[in-house]
């Protein structure tokens, strides 16, 4: 059984939804080091309740709504309650913990992931001279500084711009001339560092930042972080899909030998791009829990409502690419795979952009895109003529993934759109990584 380490001590140092209708505003209370934070907008929405793993956890969205025609981001801040991680630990402490209480990180680790998706070995070994983009929406002005809090509490070599491991730059490169700075957004670009750290310490990290929540700004973005010499882009943001979406294929995503990763959703049943691109890896969301089996982890669909939970569905817009042969949707299904992304099982971050600067705990489908574009990147390089979302589906049903068939994201009847089963289906794809022989070509 592989050793699930709820405890997550520090590890020896490694080398060095533009939706078009928004997600709720920020809450008014976050999960920190020592307590709750400080307050949000004053139009907050109030924290949504976890059905799956715990009823009791809370959280809010990190973005506030977006104006029309703008993306959001995904990622969901955690506000109260006992998060799976902190209920091993209270097993095996014998203590119950109090989420708004804690004084140490309240999700999973990177060891925790690492273990959780057979990648212990890799992420030791690999990642040397890689690197992993994060695209976003505005600046963090705390972006390096934050991520050098998370490497530093989990032993994780020093990444920054002096030693050449991080860099920060606009939709055009430059490393001064930078957007306006945004709390919400900061909190998403906190929680895609930090992931792309835990699943791939060795990596360097690029920071692409969009001028504004625009698909076109953020496509530029895109091109910028593939201009840079980044072969895996992760994307944390999507939202409704519109005629123009195969125009932005061509021009945002269309990129050969690099694997970008894009979010599928946080509202449930229903297809979201840029998840629906036919060139990009689109990563679901799972509920991820330790089990006594052999694997010594659990993993279901993430919904905590039918309008909550990891996204799915068919493309309204988008060509079926050659390498999806499901013959339920004519066009693109999504999604591909999937990775943690319910918040009552959710992983840890610190943050200190417009909060309490201390620990958080995050979910969403924010947190699985950078965990795959991470997996990717321990594969090493794709081949210069590649699209590296064909590459799990030549691992399909093999022990190179972990396949989910429990749970369900939404209302579908019985589809496999909206339903786990054994094999393909719309919420988690082909599975979870285990280890990064599926996502290696």
């Amino acid at each position: 059984m592989r050793t699930s380490n709820p405890q997550e001590p520090a590890r020896p140092a490694v080398r060095g939804r533009w939706r078009r209708i928004g997600a709720a505003a920020v809450g008014t209370a976050a999960l920190v080091l020592a307590g709750f934070g400080a307050a949000g907008p004053a139009n907050a929405a109030p924290a949504a309740t976890a059905a799956s793993t715990s009823s009791k956890v809370t959280w809010s969205p990190a973005c506030s709504t977006p104006a029309k025609g703008r993306m959001a981001c995904k990622a969901l801040r955690v506000t109260g309650g006992t998060t799976a991680f902190q209920k091993a630990n209270a097993h095996a402490d014998a203590v119950t913990p109090k989420a708004a209480d804690a004084a140490t990180p309240s999700g999973y680790g990177p060891s925790n992931l690492q273990s959780a998706y057979g990648l212990t070995s890799a992420a030791a070994s690999n990642g040397s001279g890689e690197t992993i983009a994060i695209v976003d929406a505005y600046n963090d002005p705390n972006a390096e500084a934050d991520l050098a809090k998370y490497r530093s509490y989990y032993g994780l070599s020093a990444c920054t711009t002096a030693n050449g491991c991080f860099k920060k730059v606009s939709q055009t490169g430059s490393t001064t001339s930078l957007p306006s700075s945004d709390a919400g957004w900061s909190e998403e670009i906190s929680l895609d560092v930090d992931m792309a750290s835990a699943i791939c310490p060795n990596c360097n990290i690029l920071l692409v930042e969009a001028t504004s929540a625009t698909m076109a700004n953020l496509g530029k973005a895109v091109n910028e972080a593939v201009t840079l010499g980044a072969k895996y882009v992760s994307n944390s943001y999507g939202g409704s899909e519109s005629s123009s979406d195969t125009s932005y294929d061509t021009s945002y995503f269309n990129h050969p030998g690099v694997a970008i990763t894009v979010s599928a959703g946080d509202s449930g049943y229903g297809a979201e791009y840029p998840a629906a691109s036919k060139y990009v890896t689109s990563v679901g969301g799972t509920a991820l829990s330790t089990s006594s089996n052999s694997r010594g982890w659990t993993e279901s669909v993430w919904e905590t409502s039918s309008t909550e939970g990891t996204g799915s569905g068919c493309s309204s817009y988008d060509a079926k690419p050659t390498w999806q042969t499901d013959t339920g949707c004519s066009k693109r299904t999504i999604a591909d795979v999937s990775a943690v992304a319910d918040p009552a099982t959710g992983v840890s971050v610190y943050d200190s952009y417009g909060v309490t600067a201390g620990w958080y705990t995050f979910g969403g489908t924010s947190a699985s895109s950078p965990i795959i574009a991470g997996v990717y990147a321990l594969g090493g390089t794709p081949s210069s003529s590649s699209y590296p979302a064909s590459f799990p589906y030549a691992s399909a049903g093999t022990s190179a993934l972990n396949d989910v068939t429990s749970g369900s994201n939404g209302s579908c009847g019985s589809s496999y759109l909206c339903t786990a089963k054994s094999g393909y289906d719309g919420p988690t794809g082909w599975g979870t990584p285990e280890g990064v022989a599926a996502f290696t070509g």
